[in-house]
C-alpha cells in the first residue's frame, strides 16, 4: 500500500493559463518572498484530500463522478488578483472567479459531505472559488510592494472559459517542485 497526495480540481483551458502567466509577470519581483506555482498545471482545487491510500482511490473517483452527475458544463469567468488573508500580507496570492463559482461551491458541499463520512478532514473554511498563483514566505522584502501590485490587478480581466470537466490528481513532490498526474477525468453534462 502506497498513500497518494490527491485532489479533486477544474483543470484551466489555454487561454486562462496565458492570461494568468501574464498576471503573474505582472505581480512577479525579485526578492518579493512568492513561490508561484507552476501555471502550465493551474487549476481550480474544488478539495484536497491530502495522502491517500493507493487502494481508496478508485472509491475517491467513485464518490467525485456521482456528486459530479448533476453540475453542468458551467462558464466560468476569472477576474482580478488579491490575496488571503487579505492583499495587504498575502499568505496566498490568488486570481479571483468572478461568474460561475457558485455551481462549484455547490458542488464543493456536497463533495465534503461524502468525503467526512468516508473519513476525510472537511475544510474548516467556507469554500471560495480562486485560482491559487503563489504563496508567500517569510523573508521576502516589500510586502507593501506586492500589496501595491495586487490592488493594481484587482480588476484585471482573464477571459472567459467553460469548466467542462472535474480531475481527481496525484500530486508529486520533487526538488522542482510538485507535478500533477490525472488519475480520473469527469466529464460535466
Amino acid at each position: 500500500m502506497k498513500d497518494i497526495r490527491t485532489f479533486i480540481a477544474v483543470p484551466m483551458e489555454p487561454n486562462v493559463q496565458k492570461a494568468a502567466k501574464e498576471l503573474v509577470r505582472k505581480l512577479q519581483d525579485q526578492g518579493d518572498g512568492v513561490r508561484w506555482v507552476p501555471l502550465d498545471n493551474l487549476h481550480l482545487t474544488l478539495k484536497f484530500l491530502g495522502d491517500v491510500d493507493n487502494t481508496m482511490i478508485p472509491r475517491v473517483c467513485q464518490v467525485v463522478r456521482r456528486c459530479c452527475q448533476h453540475v453542468p458544463v458551467t462558464p466560468l469567468h476569472l477576474v482580478g488578483a488579491g490575496g488571503f488573508p487579505d492583499a495587504r500580507r498575502p499568505r496566498v496570492v490568488w486570481a479571483g472567479i468572478e461568474s460561475g463559482g457558485e455551481v462549484f461551491a455547490q458542488l464543493v458541499a456536497e463533495l465534503e459531505e461524502e468525503f467526512a463520512a468516508l473519513g476525510f478532514k472537511r475544510e474548516p473554511r467556507d469554500w471560495m472559488p480562486h485560482l491559487t498563483l503563489g504563496r508567500t514566505r517569510r523573508g521576502g522584502r516589500h510586502p507593501e510592494q506586492l500589496a501595491q501590485r495586487l490592488a493594481e490587478n484587482a480588476s484585471r480581466d482573464l477571459g472567459w472559459m467553460q469548466a467542462r470537466e472535474v480531475c481527481v490528481y496525484a500530486s508529486y513532490l520533487d526538488k522542482h517542485g510538485p507535478s500533477y498526474h490525472v488519475m480520473d477525468t469527469i466529464a460535466l453534462q
